[in-house]
């Protein structure tokens, strides 16, 4: 597979959702190249600072470069201001380099989640648009996820009720849209910092 093939995989359902204490993100692992399945094992959650991460939906090689980017220019902040960056001032800084490049756009629809003084959440589109939401869902599998998001989320929900609704709603995505499958990745942000859950206890959520 050539590396400009590589850049035109696209196909997901990523979902990020707020809790009393943190934000839970999930995602699926295919990449597909119109009707072909060109990847099983894509990571489309990826952590960049010590309680912030970013999932990916759109263009692969887009999407890739920017997480390299945001890695970069956060540990650059840390190491020159003596601080964390803030979850709200990195994805404003990713919102600036999209609308930065509106004329030759990146391929892609983002997710920023972290944890500073409190959960944060924010959804990016490909012109640099920055919303903050406390649920979010992004890619080709997002309609149906939305319908158990819409139903389910309420405030103050706990850390177990937040990944089982995030980890619901990828697999009722995979159902019905077949650019979504082959796993669902769970990655939890709390002021401890990120982890991610182990996949036998992800497939018991959505057993």
């Amino acid at each position: 597979m050539t590396e400009n093939e590589k850049q035109f995989l696209k196909g997901t359902t990523t979902v990020g959702i707020t809790f009393n204490g943190g934000v839970v993100l999930a995602a699926d692992k295919r990449a597909t190249m119109e009707t072909f399945i060109a990847a099983k094992e894509v990571d489309k959650i990826h952590v960049i600072g010590d309680k912030i991460a970013m999932t990916l939906a759109g263009s692969v090689g887009d999407a890739q470069a920017l997480v390299r980017m945001m890695r970069a220019e956060i540990e650059l902040y840390k190491y020159s201001k003596g601080s964390d960056i803030t979850v709200s001032g990195a994805a404003t800084l990713l919102a600036n380099v999209l609308q930065g490049n509106k004329y030759y756009p990146y391929l892609v629809q983002l997710i920023i989640a972290g944890f500073d003084e409190k959960p944060r959440l924010f959804d990016l589109d490909p012109l640099g648009g920055l919303l903050p939401e406390k649920y979010v869902s992004t890619g080709s599998g997002s309609i149906t996820a939305y319908g158990l998001l819409d139903e389910n989320f309420k405030e103050g929900m706990n850390e177990g009720e937040a990944v089982r609704l995030a980890a619901k709603a990828v697999a009722a995505a995979m159902k019905r849209d077949n650019a979504t499958g082959e796993g669902i990745d769970v990655v939890v942000i709390t002021g401890k910092g990120s982890r991610r859950i182990a996949k036998n206890e992800v497939a018991n959520i959505i057993a």
